[in-house]
């Protein structure tokens, strides 16, 4: 290592400056192997991917101050399979028509009674199909039990686990089920469409099918203390083998116009709404739009009044919100 380097490591380390030290150590790497010490290289390289998979978005190190174990990593180079979602992050309040709110609260129940149903040799919902529009609140759902019954929530990485090798993906996805056998977490497989389509529509070659399958057969032998919840947006085509292996399948529906008046006031709780707003006929001409959507137009229309220096929402900064909201969808 030439005496250039050696200053700029020193100064690195001493002015804390991580950026520098990981361009310096990535230099190093490659002065060695110029060197033609590959060895030496090769460890270096593989102690610079551990590292950085145990700061990945620095929420590896969060997961650990939560209790849970190292995390999930691929074998072929310790990518990461799972992000740790921290509590701070989940979002739990939610408004949802009746029904799905009870079977919300359903699993929930049973999850906190399970030992008391484990006495009559029953189990707790814990394997949870969440299917609708996109937009609607399933990924949201899934934040909200995991709030409710204080468990970390782990959410699958579809582009760590998917591999172009052969049978590789489908190790990876029983690595993470392997994983929630000895944490109680919720493990939280989003948008999950390409594992929802029926097998028989699917065209697909390679890993894929490999991967479904695999799928089915974990749901099958799945015995851990947790939830498994998998979300999709299609309403068709859905396999019914799939179907089968969930203890509950939940349709997440477009909001009615009860709920998108709810939500609209609700977003904007934080601050003054006048008292001319027509709540239900905003809501009206609302109707079709996603949970999502409503709760763009709530927050782009109290942006709306704080640019114009209120503090005072009014009807002519919701309608501002939904004219630009609509020509965006």
């Amino acid at each position: 290592m030439n005496a250039d380097l050696y200053k700029r490591l020193f100064r690195a380390i001493f002015s804390e400056d991580l950026d520098s030290l990981r361009k310096i150590a990535y230099l190093i790497i490659e002065n060695e192997r110029k060197n033609r010490h590959n060895v030496l290289a090769d460890s270096l390289e593989k102690i610079s991917k551990l590292a950085s998979v145990n700061k990945h978005d620095n929420k590896v190190e969060k997961a650990f101050a939560s209790g849970l174990s190292t995390l999930p990593v691929t074998k072929r180079d310790n990518a990461p399979l799972v992000s740790y979602i921290t509590r701070e992050q989940l979002k739990h309040h939610m408004i949802l028509p009746e029904d799905i709110e009870e079977r919300l609260h359903r699993i929930e129940s049973e999850f906190v009674a399970r030992e008391r149903l484990s006495k009559y040799n029953l189990s707790p919902r814990r394997k949870i199909l969440l299917y609708g529009p996109p937009g609607c609140g399933k990924t949201l759902s899934a934040e909200r039990l995991a709030w409710n019954l204080g468990l970390p929530l782990l959410k699958v990485r579809f582009d760590s686990l998917i591999s172009s090798y052969f049978g590789e993906s489908a190790s990876n996805l029983r690595t993470v089920f392997e994983y929630c056998k000895k944490e109680p977490v919720v493990l939280l497989l989003d948008e999950c469409d390409f594992i929802a389509k029926s097998r028989i529509t699917n065209q697909d070659v390679g890993e894929v099918p490999r991967i479904v399958n695999m799928l089915l057969m974990l749901l099958d032998e799945y015995d851990a203390p947790g939830l498994v919840i998998a979300t999709t947006n299609l309403k068709v085509t859905l396999d019914e083998a799939l179907f089968r292996r969930f203890d509950d399948i939940i349709e997440i529906t477009l909001p009615t116009e009860h709920e998108i008046r709810e939500l609209l006031k609700l977003t904007l709780s934080a601050m003054k709404t006048h008292l001319d707003i027509n709540w239900d006929e905003i809501a009206t001409n609302l109707n079709g739009h996603s949970y999502a959507s409503v709760v763009a137009i709530a927050k782009n229309s109290a942006k709306n009044c704080v640019l114009e220096g209120l503090s005072t929402v009014e009807s002519k900064h919701l309608e501002k919100a939904i004219n630009e909201v609509t020509m965006k969808y």
